[in-house]
């Protein structure tokens, strides 16, 4: 799945399908991130990064307690994260 994948659960009058595409971009935006910085680790980056690599780790440290706090709202507000199977 692609951020573009979600444009249309975005626009959804459903802030149960607004809720899935938020949770979906954060996971795919952090998942992006995670592999930058796996490539950077094996010094396999194409481009130079502008900020520091603690910079880098605390983003992906938010991150990754967002989608925490997303899964813990979907359990408690009945919201299927699942791709397949939505509610």
């Amino acid at each position: 799945m692609e951020l573009r994948d979600t444009v249309e659960m975005m626009n959804s009058a459903d802030y149960k399908e607004r809720f899935k595409a938020e949770y979906r971009q954060n996971v795919i935006r952090y998942q992006k991130l995670a592999a930058m910085l796996e490539k950077w680790d094996k010094g396999g980056l194409d481009f130079e990064p502008a900020c520091p690599r603690s910079t880098y780790n605390m983003q992906i440290k938010a991150m990754t307690d967002y989608i925490a706090v997303l899964e813990v709202r979907a359990v408690i507000e009945g919201i299927s994260l699942e791709i397949m199977g939505d509610d």
